[in-house]
């Protein structure tokens, strides 16, 4: 045993502090009575049956204490054991002094022990609650007077007395301990000191969250904006460290008002702090995706943009060669594996070590693309049993399988904190579709449902491009995403660049390259570029022609010029709009015929001359797609 002790302050602004309470703690305490009162009746026969095969006294009210009795267990009501009756439509139930006396008094305190006997207080040694369900009355509609009478009163006061009196009480608060509880009294002859802390701060937590939920609701009702705003988070799983390895501790967290939880379920791996945000947006586009088009959709992510995204299109003989796949092969891809394969080959480069999402169960077509490439992890709805062995055994076993949530819903309201301030902000939530892609202002008007695709694809992309952002989409592909460029026109370089790395890959040239036997699959996608590139350092040429059996001639820029000519029909999206034509200007080069853009700048006109010019049809969405 040892004794503790309180220390008092006397504080100017606090007229009382109580403390010097002093008591013994004993590790292990036996539980003589217990009191019982839930909403959530799940598991609580096989415990109350267990507590009183143990010589437990039994206390409860209404509904629990009637489940009970009907399993022929032996439960005093609470009105009883008071002396009490419930009032004012049970409103007042347990607030009485032999329930708090009971469950506050201090073990081993003279003075406690002497008044408890002296007011007839029985000591009550575990209390198993759940609180009224208020958020379920808020969700169900509920009217302002129903959510009211559904914040309880009784159940937060016992949560917090039985865990402020840790040292001697036991507060059990889900069924999910139950099991635990069992346990440790069989093994102990009563709970822990470790047991009755950890119960205890999950008490707590569970208090916040209440109160919390309530807050929030309340402060929704006033007509004048609110002055504070609380937000209770679990803690999921540790991280190994954020975003870089000296950024200890790191941890995964939901919101404990959220009965879904996180939006994903983790089948294999462990995931990082990267990898996570990856899986998140990479997650919300493929879903968008398809909800828009009704294709199975992909996306390539690193960084937290993504590298590349697709829908399930065919793919044209020319792609099939670059891509290494066989147009048989390629014909029996399924749609989920053909929208993947799409979405690596947009930029195969920046792809190296991605994060994939897919809007459709992997299948093993999936999963057997994925296994030949460098890849860190996947979120999906879901899995076939084939796919999920062939993803579990890749990289020695430590591939991240995630399975999202399909019933995850967010909040409207979305927060973040960056040095000490939270930003506060309504989810984006807009889902670009073909109603989006109506307002043409250009001269040429017509517009293919083909188009349309792809004006989506590269809209719901750059949506989740870190800003400023453009992208360029070719049958129902990403072929070029430009990020993160403080210049609009230089994410149009930036991206306009990738077309034509490629396009270029569909250069005969290219493709008619002699890899030596045994060059790795990203081997063959980096020297391919780099041919492209042409721009070699002496030594990096002779490393670089130690990879073929004959070295190639080079691409000249003439040669690259030419077969550039060909490129058209390709799309551009913009997340915001064009402050001059010289984006057009740029854009022009690369083949693009299509583009997709907010509209609302002072040189809209200037911009749609320059449409015209070209011989562009341009379109304007009215949405500003910013994303930081």
């Amino acid at each position: 045993q040892r004794t503790i002790f309180i220390k008092r302050k006397d504080r100017e602004s606090m007229a009382h502090i109580l403390s010097a309470v002093a008591g013994d703690v004993q590790d292990v305490v036996p539980v003589t009575r217990a009191l019982i009162s839930v909403s959530d009746k799940t598991g609580i026969v096989e415990l109350a049956t267990f507590l009183a095969s143990k010589n437990v006294h039994l206390l409860s009210t209404g509904g629990t204490a009637k489940k009970l009795r009907d399993a022929g267990l032996n439960v005093q009501d609470v009105s009883d054991y008071t002396g009490s009756a419930e009032c004012l439509d049970g409103r007042v139930k347990t607030l009485h002094p032999k329930i708090h006396g009971g469950l506050l008094g201090v073990r081993g305190n003279e003075k406690h022990e002497r008044e408890m006997t002296e007011q007839g207080i029985g000591k009550i040694d575990m209390t198993i609650l759940n609180l009224y369900p208020f958020e379920q009355t808020v969700a169900g509609g509920g009217t302002f007077e129903q959510c009211i009478e559904n914040i309880d009163i009784g159940g937060p006061s016992m949560l917090r007395s039985t865990a402020k009196n840790h040292a001697a009480t036991t507060i059990v608060t889900s069924p999910d301990q139950y099991q635990e509880v069992m346990d440790t009294i069989a093994a102990q002859g009563g709970t822990t000191l470790a047991l009755r802390r950890k119960y205890a701060a999950r008490a707590y937590t569970l208090s916040a969250s209440y109160d919390t939920a309530i807050s929030t609701w309340f402060n929704a009702q006033l007509e004048t904006e609110k002055t504070v705003t609380t937000r209770t988070y679990k803690s999921e799983f540790p991280l190994k460290y954020g975003c870089n390895p000296h950024q200890k501790p790191a941890s995964i967290s939901s919101l404990t008002n959220n009965p879904n939880g996180l939006p994903f379920d983790v089948l294999n791996g462990i995931p990082g702090y990267i990898n996570l945000l990856d899986a998140a947006n990479a997650w919300q586009l493929v879903k968008e995706l398809k909800e828009a088009t009704g294709l199975a959709a992909a996306s390539s992510f690193k960084h937290v943009s993504p590298a590349g995204s697709a829908v399930a299109v065919p793919l044209s003989d020319a792609e099939c060669a670059a891509y290494e796949i066989s147009r048989a092969d390629a014909d029996n891809l399924t749609p989920v594996a053909l929208a993947y394969l799409k979405a690596r080959n947009a930029d195969p480069m920046c792809s190296f070590g991605d994060f994939a999402a897919v809007s459709d169960v992997v299948d093993e077509a999936t999963a057997l693309i994925l296994k030949k490439e460098v890849s860190d992890g996947i979120i999906a709805p879901g899995y076939t049993p084939e796919a999920l062995e062939i993803l579990k055994s890749k990289k020695k076993g430590k591939f991240i399988v995630l399975q999202a949530n399909m019933d995850f819903q967010p909040d409207e309201i979305e927060y973040r904190e960056v040095y000490g301030m939270t930003f506060s902000q309504k989810r984006n939530d807009v889902v670009l579709t073909k109603e989006h892609m109506k307002n043409v202002v250009t001269d040429s008007k017509s517009i293919t449902d083909a188009v349309v695709v792809d004006m989506i694809v590269a809209s719901i992309c750059i949506k989740y491009t870190q800003s400023n952002s453009v992208g360029f989409a070719k049958d129902g592909m990403m072929v070029g995403v430009g990020a993160g460029q403080q210049s609009r026109v230089d994410c149009v370089k930036l991206a306009g660049r990738k077309v034509c790395v490629w396009y270029l890959r569909q250069h005969p040239k290219v493709l008619g390259l002699k890899f030596k036997e045994g060059t790795k699959r990203q081997e063959r996608v980096n020297a391919r570029v780099r041919y492209i590139e042409g721009d070699f350092t002496a030594e990096e040429r002779v490393r670089w022609e130690a990879q073929f059996e004959e070295i190639p001639d080079p691409l000249t820029q003439e040669e690259k010029d030419e077969f550039m000519k060909s490129s058209t029909g390709i799309t551009i999206s913009s997340d915001a709009f064009f402050p001059f034509r010289d984006s057009i200007d740029h854009a022009s080069k690369v083949g693009v015929t299509f583009v997709a853009q907010p509209g609302g700048s002072v040189q809209d006109e200037q911009v749609t001359k320059a449409c015209d010019e070209y011989g562009m049809i341009m379109c304007h969405t009215g949405v500003r797609l910013f994303h930081h």
